[in-house]
């Protein structure tokens, strides 16, 4: 069963890490409902918010392989409830 969550995406510094952050979210698309970024260039900086539909399982996986880049700090949370 699926659960709606947020995950919150950081990424400090460089542009390659956000070109695998890009990357890693276009193999999980089907799972992502909604998505802001939020450039701050002054201080080389990103924050990527998403509102996913997804299981355990995959929130996992794709918090897993984002967590992996250099850089990059996620976190999620989920409903208690499933749909």
């Amino acid at each position: 069963m699926s659960r709606i969550g947020i995950i919150a995406i950081i990424i400090e510094g460089n542009k390659e890490s956000v070109a695998r952050v890009n990357t890693v979210l276009s193999d999980y698309s089907e799972i992502v409902h909604a998505r802001m970024g939020v450039p701050n260039h002054e201080k080389n900086l990103n924050v990527i918010s998403l509102v996913v539909e997804a299981t355990n399982e995959q929130v996992g996986a794709l918090t897993g392989r984002l967590g992996n880049i250099p850089d990059v700090t996620v976190k999620s949370m989920m409903t208690n409830k499933t749909y």
